[in-house]
């Protein structure tokens, strides 16, 4: 299955006002994210974590289901991420929500940006906002005036350059927990992030949604 894009799906409240999600070959759940995908209309071809939150109708309803012990390391995000990179695919895109448990909503974001999955080239539906983890480049689309921002994740990000956002960038150096990067905006309807070394997670936090 290599070259394929996977859509993965978390637990936890249901995603709201997602808009139309990208076309995929295959799903993979986390835990109670086959709920959450079965709710979007959505064939669960791989479900995967301890099942401690997943209903029983939806756990009858999925193609092909692996149980990990309910005392393990890897939330059921690491779990279904290792799942996709197990099935050779290299584009992920995860459906998620900030809603519920704060924690459990920022732990999403820092395993999707973690350096594990750095053979993958991951973004995120997370609720209305979409998010990039950016390690080379990254092209966006957006009205004029929309907000973006850029945080560096997990250390300094060196040679960081913008195009199409009203205050560029040009070979900038990052730092995690700075406010430099953040609430930029779109100037021009197509514009793209470029990183030399390091994570950013690039956030659009209220797209126009198709």
């Amino acid at each position: 299955m290599s070259g394929q894009r996977v859509l993965v799906v978390t637990g936890g409240p249901p995603p709201r006002a997602i808009g139309r999600l990208p076309e995929a070959d295959m799903v993979i759940a986390a835990d109670r994210g086959a709920d959450n995908a079965i709710a979007l209309g959505l064939t669960v071809d791989l479900l995967v974590g301890d099942l401690d939150s997943v209903s029983q109708e939806t756990l009858a309803a999925c193609n092909t289901v692996v149980q990990h012990p309910v005392d393990k390391d890897d939330t059921d995000l690491e779990l279904a991420l290792a799942a996709a990179v197990d099935t050779g695919a290299d584009v992920v895109t995860v459906v998620t929500s900030a809603g519920g448990r704060f924690d459990h909503a920022l732990a999403n974001l820092l395993v999707a940006a973690s350096d594990r999955w750095s053979a993958l080239k991951v973004d995120l539906v997370v609720d209305r906002a979409r998010v990039h983890v950016v390690r080379d480049e990254v092209v966006l689309e957006g009205r004029v005036g929309e907000p973006v921002s850029l945080l560096a994740v997990g250390g300094p990000v060196s040679g960081v350059s913008t195009t199409g956002l009203r205050w560029p960038l040009n070979g900038a150096r990052l730092e995690a927990g700075l406010g430099l990067g953040v609430s930029n905006e779109f100037a021009q309807p197509e514009a793209s992030v470029t990183v030399g070394t390091g994570v950013v997670l690039v956030i659009l936090p209220s797209p126009e949604q198709p």
